[in-house]
C-alpha cells in the first residue's frame, strides 16, 4: 500500500491555482525527486503534504499506518535560522518533540535516538557545539539528525543542497541515498539539480506546464538532459 497518495490535486493560494491535475503516490523505500520551474508550486506541495496548507480540491492520504507526525521535514532555512544559538544536541533533540505527547520531559529513549542519529550523520565531534557556529554543510547535516528523530519512515527535503559547495553537495546527496537504501528511509525531495535527480532518484516528478510522474529513466522520455521539455517547458 502506497504511504502517500495524491489524487488530482490542485494547489494555490486565495483561492487562485498554481497547479493543477497533480496525481501520484509514494510507495515505502521510494526515492522521489520534485522538479519544475521557480514558482510552479514545487513548495506548496511540500507544505501541503505536511498538511501545512490545504489543497483547493483533490485529496492526500496517507497509507500504510503512516501518521502526520511521522513525517520528518528538512525546510529551507532562512538568515535567522542559521543564527540560532543553541547547540547540535539540543537542536537534534528537538525533533522527538512529535514523540513526547503529554510528556513535559524528553526520555531515555528520545535521548538514544538523538545520540543515535548523530552519530549515524558524523556529528559525534560537533555534539556540544553551537549550531550558529557550524558550516552550511554541518547544519544542513544536523537537521536532517532532527528529522531523522521525528521519523525513520518518511523525509521530505526542500532543495537540502542550497548554498553549499560542490563537495559538500556530493557528500550531502551521497548520505541522503545512504538512508534511502540502507535504512528504507522513503525520500521525497525538491531540488533544481537535474543531474542528481536522475542519478540519485527512482522517481522523478516534474511540475509546471508539462506535469510528469515516474521512474527516473523514463523521465529522459520527455525530458531533455537539460530539463527542458521536448514540448518547450524549461526546468
Amino acid at each position: 500500500m502506497a504511504l502517500l497518495t495524491c489524487q488530482d490535486l490542485s494547489l494555490g493560494y486565495d483561492g487562485k491555482e498554481i497547479v493543477g491535475d497533480l496525481s501520484f503516490e509514494v510507495n515505502a523505500g521510494d526515492y522521489l525527486c520534485i522538479v519544475g520551474e521557480n514558482g510552479s508550486g514545487k513548495s506548496t506541495l511540500m507544505k501541503t503534504i505536511l498538511g501545512l496548507n490545504s489543497p483547493i480540491s483533490g485529496s492526500i492520504t496517507a497509507g500504510d499506518g503512516l501518521k502526520q507526525t511521522e513525517i520528518g521535514y528538512l525546510p529551507q532555512q532562512t538568515e535567522v535560522q542559521r543564527d540560532f544559538p543553541a547547540s547540535v544536541w539540543e537542536i537534534v533533540l528537538s525533533g522527538c518533540q512529535n514523540r513526547q505527547g503529554m510528556r513535559p520531559f524528553y526520555s531515555r529513549a528520545d535521548k538514544t535516538l538523538a545520540d543515535e542519529n548523530i552519530e549515524k550523520l558524523g556529528l559525534s565531534q560537533l555534539k556540544k557545539r553551537c549550531y550558529r557556529e557550524l558550516s552550511g554543510g554541518q547544519q544542513q547535516r544536523v537537521l536532517l539528525a532532527r528529522a531523522l528523530c521525528a521519523t525513520s519512515k518518511i523525509l521530505l527535503l526542500d532543495e537540502p543542497v542550497s548554498g553549499l559547495d560542490p563537495k559538500v553537495t556530493a557528500e550531502m546527496y551521497e548520505l541522503i541515498e545512504r538512508l534511502n537504501k540502507e535504512s528504507g528511509t522513503t525520500i521525497i525531495m525538491i531540488s533544481h539539480d537535474i543531474d542528481a535527480a536522475l542519478r540519485y532518484a527512482d522517481k522523478i516528478l516534474h511540475i509546471g506546464k508539462k506535469i510528469f510522474f515516474g521512474p527516473a529513466r523514463e523521465y529522459t522520455e520527455a525530458f531533455d538532459g537539460f530539463g527542458a521539455a521536448k514540448g518547450g517547458a524549461d526546468i
